[in-house]
């Protein structure tokens, strides 16, 4: 299985940590995943009752499952941390401008795992900033490069 990115999230949010948490998912949407067939675009994770969930991850429906087997491809899905991980992440997302955004989903020893972000998002100015550094960046290699 390729990783399922988001790739707007670097370039609209500053990523402060990272964390690595599990998913609870139904069959169809293992193997839905694992060929490639899910979107983490406009998703994002929330706290509800000392459990942390994402929302808007969306799933494609598994082509070769039932009707009566499929799931709903925009449910709201459980995420796996450990006790303390949620209780520090709770304090931080109280705080001003803090949310929390998945990065990628990926395998990992057999099971799906998803890289969580704490993040805070970007200015416009911001965004130009960032984008002004990568350019002296890559200008800088290219010079580099030729020597």
């Amino acid at each position: 299985m390729n990783q399922i990115l988001n790739r707007k999230a670097r370039h609209d949010y500053e990523i402060l940590e990272t964390y690595e948490a599990g998913i609870a998912l139904l069959g169809s949407e293992v193997k839905s995943i694992k060929t490639g067939n899910a979107n983490l675009k406009d998703s994002y994770a929330d706290i509800d009752n000392g459990e942390l969930w994402l929302y808007n991850f969306h799933v494609s429906p598994y082509k070769f499952a039932s009707e009566k087997f499929n799931h709903v491809p925009l449910r709201p899905k459980k995420l796996l941390l450990h006790k303390r991980e949620i209780a520090k992440l709770i304090g931080k997302t109280k705080e001003k401008g803090y949310t929390l955004i998945p990065l990628k989903v990926y395998t990992k020893n057999g099971l799906i795992k998803i890289e969580l972000a704490l993040a805070k998002g970007k200015k416009l100015y911001d965004k130009r900033q960032s984008l002004k550094e990568r350019e002296l960046n890559l200008e800088k290699e290219r010079a580099f490069k030729d020597f």
